[in-house]
């Protein structure tokens, strides 16, 4: 869905990004000990705009924390009426999700796209 939404973006010409969106780019270890640093960014987030754009091409690792924190975050957004978009999702990222049926509720880019 995200690589539909973030295409109907770029339709017009504007990558999401340069259209005022907020960006996290997730860390490299996206793991339980990152949690409490990409908690407060993704909160900040929610306050700059109705478009995030997570950047998920440098995860090597993630854990079921780091996916339940982005499940949670995406389930505020959207009830914030934002739009959650994906830059990139590493392979690391798109196994964790897909073996704990998250791809879909992340809306993760479909994996040939990451």
């Amino acid at each position: 869905m995200a690589g539909k939404r973030a295409a109907k973006q770029k339709d017009d010409g504007q990558d999401p990004a340069a259209a005022g969106a907020a960006e996290v780019v997730l860390p490299a270890d996206c793991r339980i000990a990152a949690q409490v640093a990409l908690k407060a960014e993704l909160l900040g987030t929610l306050k700059q705009g109705a478009i995030v754009v997570l950047d998920g091409s440098q995860v090597e690792r993630a854990d079921t924390a780091a996916l339940q924190l982005l499940v949670l975050f995406r389930r505020e957004l959207h009830a914030r009426g934002g739009t959650l978009a994906w830059r990139g999702a590493s392979e690391a990222i798109n196994e964790a999700a897909g073996l704990l049926g998250l791809a879909q509720i992340l809306e993760l880019p479909a994996a040939g796209l990451a």
